[in-house]
């Protein structure tokens, strides 16, 4: 069984051949970043880490407190 482009089988009873086979060595692991840019996988990740707290630098208190309020509400909501 050749697995191309880091795709698994989607089947259950090959997917849980592949991982036997994957552990044991007899198939190399698939690259997660096959075909990726690696500097855009590097810039991404890293507008990740300081999103949250740029955009929390840019409300004011008044905006930050209310979207508070709604994450609140939203999570102790009983439908």
């Amino acid at each position: 069984m050749t697995i191309g482009k880091g795709k698994r089988p989607r089947d259950t009873n090959q997917l849980a051949k592949f991982i036997v086979d994957v552990t044991t060595g007899q198939v190399p692991a698939p690259d997660p970043f096959a075909g990726k840019n690696q500097s855009a996988v590097n810039f991404g990740s890293q507008g990740g880490k300081k999103g949250g707290k740029a955009r929390a630098d840019k409300l004011s208190p008044a905006q930050r407190k209310a979207i508070a309020k709604k994450a609140a509400a939203t999570r102790w909501h009983k439908s």
